[in-house]
């Protein structure tokens, strides 16, 4: 009996380009809801073979498998407040790399965040004293906060725009994942894993793509 060849591994930007066409259904209102279904649960209970993991802020309204169109098995999903890379998040990374050979990390910021917001707010003399464990958790925002402070020219910190403090970040996030995890980084290197790092807005339901690492055609 000839055995069969086991499937091609996906390359990171097929599944991005898979995830960017599951986007655009769930914003035209027209999702296929895949792998929802009795026969898939049943078949993943033995193991996961996920296309891609994705780290992402805790907020109830970024529900990763209903916002790129995905089901049951398909999503390695992360998430705490804000997308911060702590310890936990970059190990939880760290397998689905290594042990689950995922080729893609989605990292998925979003406008109006409360954890970018409370970030902004902690750069004024007069902000109020957090609770500890939430300043340790946006103490990691604070950086992008004052950079687009800088770049803004003296404007006061409470009319910073949060969506582009939240980029900032998202940009130091993946900048973070790769500097803490060599064996993220020698993955992407080796053209094994890419990066994406995009924003979603709430009101469109548009996962915007802003940085991209070891993604080619």
């Amino acid at each position: 009996m000839t055995e069969q060849a086991a499937p091609a591994r996906e390359t990171p930007a097929a599944v991005w380009e898979d995830m960017r066409a599951g986007n655009a259904r769930f914003v035209a209102g027209e999702p296929n809801h895949p792998n929802q279904d009795v026969e898939r649960r049943h078949l993943l209970a033995a193991a996961q073979t996920p296309r891609a993991a994705l780290f992402g802020c805790a907020d109830s309204r970024l529900a990763a498998e209903i916002i790129f169109d995905q089901g049951l098995g398909d999503l390695f999903v992360v998430r705490n407040a804000g997308q911060v890379a702590s310890d936990s998040a970059v190990a939880s990374l760290e397998y689905a790399v290594a042990a689950l050979d995922v080729p893609l990390i989605i990292v998925l910021a979003h406008d109006a965040c409360g954890a970018v917001r409370a970030a902004i707010d902690s750069t004024t003399l007069d902000s109020p004293e957090l609770p500890s464990g939430i300043w340790q958790l946006i103490a990691k925002i604070v950086p992008a906060a004052r950079t687009v402070l800088r770049e803004s020219d003296g404007v006061d910190p409470r009319e910073l725009d949060a969506e582009d403090v939240g980029i900032a970040h998202l940009r130091n996030t993946i900048d973070d994942i790769l500097g803490s995890s060599r064996l993220i980084a020698d993955a992407v290197a080796a053209g094994r894993l890419g990066i994406v790092g995009a924003n979603y807005r709430l009101s469109e339901g548009t996962a915007v793509p802003h940085v991209a690492v070891g993604i080619t055609d």
